[in-house]
């Protein structure tokens, strides 16, 4: 049985539309030993926690097209899968943490390896 904190089965689910930032931040979380699932947008977030029971935190971009932002998307995984965790980022929108669900945590772009897996380690 795994013991540490990044060897439990954390598995994080990456909604960014933006092909390299999405790239570079699932390459992040997955060097540090967590599962990462990807996203473009928050409708295939929501078909893809529909469909898996293991996602334990959303990170998510504030700014996606589609029909929820980030926002709203993390407002819609709160209603429908409490226990998940959700941290936002956005590199050009400035939100307060009464704009995320209680728990919610945000990380300002550009961010780097260390303030991602913190905020993952205080969500957990």
């Amino acid at each position: 049985m795994n013991t540490s904190t990044s060897e439990r089965t954390h598995v994080i689910l990456v909604v960014e539309d933006e092909f390299l930032i999405r790239l570079d931040a699932l390459d992040m979380i997955r060097s540090a030993g967590f599962e990462a699932v990807e996203a473009v947008d928050a409708d295939e977030a929501i078909s893809i926690l529909e469909a898996r029971r293991d996602i334990t935190v959303v990170f998510t971009d504030v700014q996606m097209p589609g029909s929820m932002d980030g926002l709203k998307l993390a407002a819609a995984v709160r209603g429908r899968w409490p226990p998940i965790k959700i941290i936002a980022t956005s590199g050009n929108v400035r939100i307060g943490l009464d704009d995320l669900p209680k728990g919610g945590r945000f990380v300002a772009k550009p961010y780097t390896k260390a303030q991602i897996l913190t905020a993952i380690a205080e969500a957990a």
